[in-house]
């Protein structure tokens, strides 16, 4: 049965019940979802002619012309009158309507898919024009997927052959303005793949050469851009006699010029503000008040909206000496002329041991606005009303800076419209109700530069701006910690920039150093410490001893040993302090600064020691249990959790592996963070164990580089503390990285060392995997036959331990190395067995590994059906496990075997899907899918562009010495530079 064309639901009222027909694809036509027969070739023909006319009125002569051209038959009109007769009997009497001697169809624009596509194509129109581009891209998706093969497809007649041209025609336009929408975007990487082959399969279209060359060109891919021009070139020359065009000429150039022009869309800046509101009671602004732009404009047009309106009230927060009061006075300032009647201004002390009292601060209100003593009543609620009253008709601006809460602040709020209340405080007032709450963060790093060198002086930056960099890094970009770093600076004409950048350099006199006169970092963050209740005050403590960019809610609970809901409540209200931030949803963050001093106060106030480590053990069981779960979930039955150290807390357990998969991604940073932190005697098995447990980390190539760089601090621990166990897992751990990257010489180095303390410690497992890596090594390097001996090795220690699934490993891994031996037919049942016991295991993750490599035997065997069958499969694993690296060497493996069928257009695809996804190998295995690409270039004519691709190999090979692969490269290249 044929499927009812997709259409939106809101443009299909009544979907179920209404007819509905197809011209995007084959002439169809359904009721209640029910497909109607529409007859001959002839009958559809006119069908086609009728809904085309979009509901006009076609005469008897026109439908003649339509089906038959000038040519017809000798009772042409008879058979358009059975034709019609027919179509009105399956349609229903009213559809199809007899006018004037023809025929029209009238019905709904949803119901026909031409006027759903024409409609949203509208859409599309309207939302680019407006700028909203990803809207716009999704409605030409939408009208893109209505078409379903050849428009009027097997249609005869002249009248179907032309609409059939300018169906396809609008086709390729809205596919090309997709296209470009796209690259305005930044998809350049995604759009190549999809650019190379509508080039293959529309040669002449200039216009989507000029699309790929831009998308090579963005992709850091300037050669091959280059080349595509001169491939169109002298296609045009051969098949027209013509140049390209003047717009696709120009593009040339202005890559050859690298025009700035045609780098990656920004986008468009921010419009200016209208300028905001100011009192007239404020202090001095500060002269080198910098940046902050967003927030001058947003508070200004807070309060600028009181104009005759209800009272506006903006209230900032953040952690002290992000510059609240700075930005405040700023603001209010630039927004005076709004307020012609009055600024008010009080410090409200919020953040001291004695704070403002609200009587007190209405008295001197009161008497700022023309009272006198003996005037003002005694209690506040009564001041309260009668500063109401004063403000009543007027326009004025109260500045309440430094407030401890809102119930200090309610009192002192203006109630009249066209007032309006600048609020400040360390703690977010979400209790403060129809406040416009804004949480200051600290500055962007260009404007920290640019305060850090107002103070100092341009001359002295300029001549050390790296090392100024340095110093507003670790002041952690905070407004208050630049001032006193600057001024420090300013005040010694002796001390040069890096100087002061040495001295910051030390974490642990960080917060000494960033002090000048009466202005001190530390005593700025000490105010709201001593405000916190106990268990607040211990949380900040413990929480701050965590490396990582952020933390958890799950991890926090484990850090402090607290059920999950108390320990949410008790950050929840550590962010209301402005102490701690909110990263995203269940997520939590100190300033760099906070944390150190955090860190002060756990040292300082944490008593005995032991609960920090106890701390900081916990974490690395939360992280060590939850990341062995993942594992097993990833990898039913390997028993190499089982042989991971024993956790006191208890992880995360997840029913699912997207879940599990989500947690272990989120996770990555922190918990490699959390690695690297343990490497202490009394957590140094369990920091590597983590480790290993996490290998997906490394695998996945997502977080590749800093799994390495843990690795190397792992095992340079182990081997300090003589821990030869912890230390051979370390190694292990590393040549796995070390392979993932394509260093082969550097993993054997490890493997090897590996090995000899994996088996001096008994480690078994470690044995298993480590065997398993040489003999990979080995099969790297063409040593067939000692490969073969360690994948043995690695089988017979698995099964020894009972562990099927390090067998099966090794098993297809052994497969390639019997293949690399001649032994084809051996391969194949070898990797088959693998493949057998991982599904038996149900681990369809190691399962698509073993696919993988019966599709490199299968390929060489040239069962290219079946190779390509078992890819495929494996890839489709490999992106829902999102093994981005496995993802992208399958793309490579499958385009090896279209470009072994001579399928050149689906080889080229592939190799260009790999080449962003990158590969298992590194550089090496780079190198050899733009060689592939390059070869299924030649295939589609496109010899300029291929010969780019074999340089860039050629580069790579002689980068990472590989010098059988340059010599065949260079052979490649010396037919392609004669010719």
């Amino acid at each position: 049965m044929d499927a009812v064309p997709r259409v939106p639901e809101q443009r299909r009222p009544g979907a179920s019940r209404e007819l509905r027909f197809s011209v995007l694809g084959p002439v169809r036509a359904w009721h209640g979802g029910e497909p109607l027969a529409t007859g001959s070739p002839q009958q559809r023909a006119l069908l086609a002619a009728l809904l085309l006319r979009a509901g006009r009125t076609a005469t008897a002569a026109e439908l003649i012309d339509a089906i038959w051209g000038d040519e017809p038959p000798s009772q042409a009109l008879a058979a358009v009158r059975t034709y019609a007769s027919r179509l009105r009997k399956a349609l229903s009497p009213d559809v199809l309507a007899s006018e004037s001697g023809g025929y029209a169809i009238r019905l709904p624009g949803e119901a026909l898919d031409l006027a759903v596509a024409e409609d949203l194509w509208a859409q599309a129109e309207k939302a680019r024009s407006a700028g909203d581009l990803c809207h716009a891209r999704g409605l030409l998706n939408e009208t893109l997927a209505l078409w379903d093969g050849e428009p009027l497809a097997n249609v005869p007649g002249p009248y179907a052959d032309t609409q059939r041209t300018r169906l396809e025609e609008w086709r390729l336009q809205l596919l090309e303005t997709r296209l470009d929408m796209d690259l305005e975007q930044g998809c350049h990487a995604e759009s190549v793949s999809e650019l190379t082959a509508l080039t293959a399969a529309h040669p002449l279209r200039e216009r989507l050469r000029e699309l790929l060359m831009l998308a090579l060109y963005r992709s850091g891919r300037q050669a091959e851009a280059l080349a595509v021009y001169a491939d169109t070139r002298r296609l045009l020359a051969d098949e027209l006699g013509v140049d390209p065009r003047p717009g696709l000429a120009a593009l040339q150039q202005r890559i050859l010029q690298a025009d700035p022009a045609l780098a990656e869309p920004t986008a468009a800046p921010a419009s200016p503000a209208a300028a905001p509101v100011r009192p007239a009671q404020l202090p001095a602004t500060v002269p080198d008040f910098t940046g902050r732009a967003s927030f001058v404009a947003e508070l200004g047009d807070i309060l600028s909206s009181a104009e005759g309106k209800v009272m506006a009230v903006s209230a900032l927060a953040g952690i002290g000496g992000v510059g609240k009061t700075t930005l405040a006075v700023h603001v209010a300032h630039e927004a005076r002329p709004h307020f012609p009647d009055g600024q008010l201004y009080v410090d409200l002390q919020g953040a001291g041991p004695r704070t403002a009292e609200p009587e007190t601060v209405l008295g001197s209100f009161l008497r700022a606005l023309g009272t006198a003593d003996s005037a003002i009543p005694d209690s506040m609620e009564e001041r309260a009303a009668l500063y109401r009253s004063l403000l009543d008709g007027r326009r004025v601006l109260v500045l309440l800076d430094n407030a401890r809460d809102a119930a200090q602040v309610r009192p002192l709020l203006p109630g009249t419209a066209g007032c309006a209340a600048l609020v400040t405080s360390r703690i977010r007032m979400v209790d403060l109700v129809g406040a416009h709450l804004v949480d200051l963060d600290v500055m962007s790093p260009e404007e920290a530069l640019q305060l850090f060198t107002k103070i100092v002086g341009e001359e002295r930056v300029a001549a050390e701006r790296e090392a100024a960099l340095d110093v507003v890094a670790a002041c952690g970009f905070l407004p208050l910690a630049i001032r006193i770093a600057a001024s420090r600076l300013a005040a010694r004409r002796t001390w040069t920039v890096s100087v002061l950048a040495a001295k910051l350099g030390d974490e642990r006199r960080r917060l000494d150093e960033l002090q000048a006169g009466d202005l001190a970092v530390k005593a700025t963050f000490e105010l709201g410490y001593g405000q916190l209740e106990p268990a607040q005050a211990r949380a900040f403590r413990l929480l701050g001893l965590a490396d990582g960019p952020d933390i958890s809610v799950a991890a926090a609970a484990a850090v402090l040993d607290l059920p999950v809901e108390d320990t949410e409540d008790l950050l929840e209200s550590l962010v209301d302090t402005s102490l701690l931030e909110s990263a995203a949803p269940g997520r939590y963050r100190f300033h760099d600064l906070v944390r150190l001093y955090a860190r002060a106060c756990a040292e300082r106030d944490e008593q005995p020691s032991s609960e920090r480590e106890s701390a900081l053990s916990r974490l690395l069981d939360f992280y060590l249990a939850t990341a062995a779960g993942v594992y097993a979930i990833e990898r039913p039955g390997d028993l190499m959790v089982d042989h991971l150290a024993q956790t006191r807390y208890s992880g995360l357990k997840f029913t699912d592996g997207g879940s599990a998969l989500d947690w272990l991604y989120a996770e990555a940073d922190c918990l490699l963070a959390c690695v690297q932190q343990s490497v202490v005697p009394e957590r140094l098995r369990r920091a590597v164990d983590l480790l290993w447990a996490a290998k997906d980390l490394a695998e996945s190539g997502a977080n590749a580089l800093r799994y390495e760089t843990t690795a190397v601090a792992v095992r340079d621990a182990a081997q300090r503390a003589g821990d030869t166990f912890a230390e051979g897992r370390a190694r292990t751990t590393l040549t796995n990285v070390l392979l993932v990257s394509g260093r082969i010489a550097d993993a054997d180095d490890e493997a090897r060392l590996a090995m000899r303390l994996a088996e001096s410690a008994g480690d078994t497992a470690a044995v298993c995997w480590v065997a398993n890596d040489r003999g990979i090594i080995c099969w790297y390097q063409a040593r067939y036959e000692d490969g073969e001996g360690y994948f043995t090795k690695s089988i017979e220690t698995s099964r020894a331990a009972g562990n099927r699934a390090s067998e099966a490993t090794a098993l297809c891994n052994l497969s390639r190395t019997q293949l690399g031996l001649g032994r084809t037919s051996t391969a194949a049942e070898t990797a088959q067995h693998g493949i057998d016991i991982y599904d038996e295991l149900g681990s369809a993750l190691r399962a698509a590994n073993g696919r993988y490599s019966l599709g490199i035997v299968l390929t060489r065997a040239g069962r290219l059906t079946e190779a390509l069958r078992h890819l495929t499969d494996a890839l489709s694993t490999f992106t829902e496990h999102r093994q981005q690296l496995w993802e992208g060497t399958t793309h490579f493996r499958i385009a090896e075997v279209h470009l072994a069928a001579r399928r050149h257009l689906q080889a080229a695809q592939h190799a260009e899907q790999a080449l962003p996804l990158r590969c298992i190998g590194g550089d090496r295995i780079r190198g050899h899918v733009l060689t592939l690409l390059g070869r299924a270039l030649t295939g589609l004519g496109q010899l300029d562009r291929a010969k780019v691709c074999w340089q860039d190999a050629l580069g790579l090979y002689e980068q990472c010495g590989a010098a059988s692969d340059a010599e065949e490269i260079r052979g490649l290249l010396t037919p392609a530079t004669a010719a």
